[in-house]
């Protein structure tokens, strides 16, 4: 059903800082994974465009890591993958049908990742190499901060069905990413809304890093960093910034258990 969608307001758009300052997580979300971590990098001065050689050799390379790394182990098996199986299974959601960011991108990798842009093949290939969920929003159409909640079932998710625009809701208890127009992320890193997707002319972006155990901090601080690397190569004026947010309290890295290899 066709509902309305908020337009952005450029009068809300807070500077780079200002996202990174407003933005939150609800105690509700650390309630149900206290070993929850977040990096949010924020990006001004961008180049963008289609995809190019240098996007093309860092998906390929993403696909090539992908493949070895399921030759002796299936996905699901991945540790870095079963954990948030185990989060999504936390709040409701059916992790056979409705599966992580990034274990969708390595059932994808044998046959081929998308090619969609320069920044959202970009961030799928830091993505994937460094078996993590890693989202890209297009700032310019934001309105207000990023906020990471468990929905009331009342949000407005802007999306397409059937190739159709249309709104739909989160279901309650669910774990969400809304700005104040509604959701832009639906089940942590499950599905991005249409209103806030990368473009070929996007020039300001919020990418978005979602960390569980066993995934350490140093492993996401890795991945952060190749990150911002690879972005800063896309215009002279690039700015960049970032901020993680966690619980409250020292994290303890917890290993991976030897329910298979993680190359």
């Amino acid at each position: 059903m066709s509902e309305p969608v908020t337009p952005p307001d450029p009068t809300r758009r807070p500077g780079l800082q200002g996202v990174l300052d407003g933005a939150r997580v609800d105690d509700a979300v650390f309630a149900l994974r206290p070993d929850y971590r977040a990096v949010l990098v924020v990006v001004d001065g961008l180049v963008s465009g289609p995809s190019d050689a240098r996007s093309e050799a860092m998906v390929a390379a993403a696909e090539e890591s992908a493949r070895i790394t399921l030759r002796d182990t299936p996905v699901d098996r991945l540790p870095l993958v079963a954990c948030w199986r185990d989060a999504y299974r936390a709040f409701g959601a059916k992790p056979q049908r409705t599966r992580s960011s990034v274990e969708a991108l390595l059932r994808r990798a044998a046959t081929g990742l998308p090619r969609v842009n320069r920044l959202t093949d970009l961030y799928n290939a830091v993505s994937v190499l460094h078996r993590i969920p890693l989202g890209g929003e297009d700032l310019a159409r934001y309105v207000g901060p990023p906020a990471l909640i468990r929905a009331t079932g009342t949000e407005v998710f802007d999306t397409v069905d059937g190739g159709v625009p249309v709104v739909e809701h989160p279901e309650p208890g669910e774990v969400i990413w809304t700005d104040d127009a509604g959701v832009t992320c639906r089940r942590w890193n499950w599905r991005q809304a249409r209103r806030t997707r990368l473009e070929d002319d996007t020039t300001r972006a919020l990418f978005i890093l979602d960390a569980l155990d066993p995934l350490t901090d140093d492993a996401l601080g890795a991945a952060a960093d190749d990150l911002c690397t690879a972005l800063g190569r896309l215009g002279p004026d690039v700015r960049i910034a970032r901020r993680t947010i966690a619980a409250p309290g020292p994290h303890v890295d917890i290993p991976a258990p030897t329910t298979g290899p993680v190359r």
